[in-house]
């Protein structure tokens, strides 16, 4: 069930449209705000609230790598995977993540404060490589620079 708040702002964001449906993106991302991810019940009310079918939600919140349906860490580390940061050493930080947290991509580490995440392209390339910890965005990453980044959102 979709909380009060929730609701009031799904409502805010149906005027910035011509059809409900349409604001289904900024609905779900409501809803993950308040809980941290989009679980199967959470896509069916917004799916009813909105007036569309449960299976065409799911296609929008799967197409969409900014969308969880399953649980994440407080921070979401997103490491650029353009062919850029590929040749400016992700996979050498991707390395670096992965040791220093013991996890891989698409896992969470276990205090739950980071998930890394893989993102197709964030559009940095003069500044590679880069990468995103939530909503900030990185530029000219080595590990010393990554680490210290990482550091601030202990």
């Amino acid at each position: 069930m979709l909380s009060e708040e929730e609701i009031r702002e799904i409502e805010a964001e149906l005027p910035n449209y011509e059809f409900r449906q349409a604001a289904c993106l900024d609905a779900l991302m409501i809803v993950q705000k308040h809980r941290g991810w989009v679980n199967d019940d959470a896509l069916q009310d917004v799916a009813g609230y909105l007036g569309m079918a449960t299976h065409e939600l799911e296609s929008v919140a799967s197409f969409y790598n900014r969308i969880f349906r399953k649980p994440v860490g407080r921070h979401v580390i997103y490491l650029c995977e353009g062919i850029t940061c590929w040749a400016l050493a992700r996979d050498r930080l991707r390395r670096h993540i992965q040791a220093r947290f013991g996890i891989d991509p698409d896992e969470t580490t276990p205090d739950g404060r980071f998930t890394l995440q893989s993102a197709t392209c964030l559009g940095a390339c003069d500044h590679a490589p880069a990468m995103m910890v939530d909503e900030d965005t990185h530029l000219d990453l080595d590990e010393a620079r990554l680490d210290q980044i990482l550091e601030k959102y202990r």
